[in-house]
């Protein structure tokens, strides 16, 4: 087929790499522009911007796509079969909607109508869901409501952050997409309604999701840990300052008020809703480096008692 691809982050590029080695003429890359990020605040391109330039594509960065004429003329002249859309980051204008053959096709990281939204990968962990996936989907001019082509369950390691469950996912779903274009081409594919009574939302993570709730069970404090990594992580107060828990981990039941701090020779466990406690295996204070521990003990003489969150 001949397809114009829209992508930015790094979770796009294999999807992007697949199908041209499976044949299929990529006329165009569609990406965000250029932004500043890093500590430096350095302009960098997006991962699929630099990948396609590897592979000798031609790129182009619309600061806005809905009324963009020039755009909008440039894929009319190309006139696609297929217009591919893996975390591209801007909403669909009705006009590329209705411009292909064979639809825009959305490469989402769950398995639909479950984490509609801007974070369903994190958002799925966060919740101790035991599997995900991906589905490939024709867009529509709802959010991720259009109907469901392929889908594929991968399941989610008890200990896996959502950087792993990203990198899992992310070849999985270019082998999806390039099955979904061929048994399109073949009128393989019956599509399907999602069932929207089913849906559940994975909306845009806020830096306040990183909160620590001690009030939920140590196991839900995990999976939120595991789930917003590396953004916003796990974040609690300790004498006033910002306590960023780097490591983490379920530990035994013992008698400790949720929130407060038990010191257990080496160890630091805090109290949680539930039966089970939490293990602060690596903690940092904020403007400090990490820590084991171990060293935060030694170094700030941290006392059983003391109360995280105020």
């Amino acid at each position: 087929m001949k397809l114009v691809f829209c992508g930015t982050p790094e979770f796009a590029v294999p999807t992007l790499e697949a199908v041209i080695a499976a044949g299929h003429e990529v006329a165009l890359v569609v990406t965000q522009p250029d932004r500043a990020a890093g500590r430096g605040m350095e302009v960098q391109a997006s991962a699929v911007k630099q990948a396609a330039l590897a592979l000798g594509l031609q790129v182009v960065q619309p600061e806005k796509i809905k009324n963009n004429a020039e755009f909008r003329t440039q894929l009319e002249t190309i006139r696609p079969d297929a217009i591919l859309v893996v975390a591209y980051g801007r909403i669909i204008p009705q006009w590329m909607l209705e411009l292909p053959r064979f639809g825009n096709i959305n490469l989402h990281g769950s398995l639909l109508p479950k984490y509609r939204g801007a974070a369903p990968i994190q958002w799925a962990v966060a919740n101790g869901e035991l599997v995900t996936g991906v589905t490939t989907m024709r867009l529509d001019a709802g959010l991720d409501t259009g109907d469901m082509l392929l889908a594929q369950v991968v399941p989610i390691g008890q200990e896996e952050t959502a950087v792993d469950v990203y990198g899992c996912l992310a070849p999985v779903g270019a082998e999806l997409m390039v099955k979904t274009l061929h048994e399109l081409e073949c009128g393989e594919i019956v599509p399907q309604k999602q069932d929207h009574s089913m849906a559940t939302l994975a909306p845009i993570l806020k830096r306040e999701d990183g909160w620590i709730d001690f009030s939920r069970t140590a196991q839900q404090i995990y999976d939120r840990w595991r789930g917003f990594q590396p953004w916003p992580g796990a974040h609690t107060v300790l004498r006033g300052k910002k306590l960023i828990v780097q490591r983490m981990r379920v530990a035994g039941s013992a008698e400790c008020e949720a929130g407060v701090l038990k010191v257990r020779g080496d160890s630091l466990l805090v109290g949680c809703g539930g039966e089970h406690v939490l293990t602060l295996d690596e903690v940092q204070v904020e403007g400090k480096r990490r820590m084991s521990a171990a060293e935060f003990l030694r170094g700030y003489q941290v006392k059983s008692g003391e109360r995280l969150g105020l």
